[in-house]
């Protein structure tokens, strides 16, 4: 049989360089661990990863806020008013039916909205282009999501009449009142 195996004596001879090497391995797993995580967080997306499924529909939406002229130009109107949160789909549209006749409302403007799902009330906005100078017109408002479906409620009909050229109307404030000569045609609920 063979001599005897002295036990200091390696079986498999390594170079000094080992030690050297492993801290390099090490080195080396912990660079692609960091370069996987920061590719995860640089080509994931975070816009699917925060957008969570549509919310139920309200049961009952209702103006909480009649619609009111914010302002206009000789040309330009925006309309606002406040309804209870609609839910389902985020993406919603306000929208303006209007015309110089109340009787027929044939022209219409939409805005898109993205509804805040921590809200109870949501706050539409609704920009009229195109109109004519000192002219009175009659609206109504409505909101639908972004699929077409109806939230279910709409104003009564309203009037505004545009300023002169050159001149601008600005009702917004705070406190929620408007001087009588601005105000809208329905009553401000309280």
């Amino acid at each position: 049989m063979g001599a005897a195996h002295d036990p200091h004596t390696p079986l498999v001879a390594f170079p000094r360089e080992t030690p050297i090497g492993v801290c390099s391995m090490n080195r080396l797993l912990v660079k692609l661990a960091i370069t996987a995580a920061a590719g995860g967080l640089l080509f994931s997306s975070p816009i699917v990863a925060q957008i969570p499924p549509p919310q139920k529909r309200a049961e009952h939406v209702e103006i909480t806020k009649a619609p009111e002229l914010e302002s206009a130009h000789d040309d330009t109107a925006i309309v606002r008013w406040t309804t209870t949160n609609p839910r389902g789909d985020d993406e919603h549209y306000g929208i303006v039916r209007y015309g110089t006749d109340p009787e027929d409302l044939s022209q219409t403007a939409k805005n898109p909205i993205r509804l805040n799902r921590g809200h109870a009330e949501t706050i539409f906005r609704v920009r009229i282009q195109d109109l004519k100078p000192q002219t009175t017109y009659y609206y109504k408002v409505t909101s639908m999501g972004s699929g077409g479906r109806s939230d279910g409620v709409e104003s009564a009909v309203n009037q505004f009449t545009t300023p002169a050229p050159g001149e601008r109307i600005g009702n917004y404030r705070a406190d929620s009142s408007l001087p009588p000569a601005y105000r809208t045609g329905t009553p401000q609920p309280k």
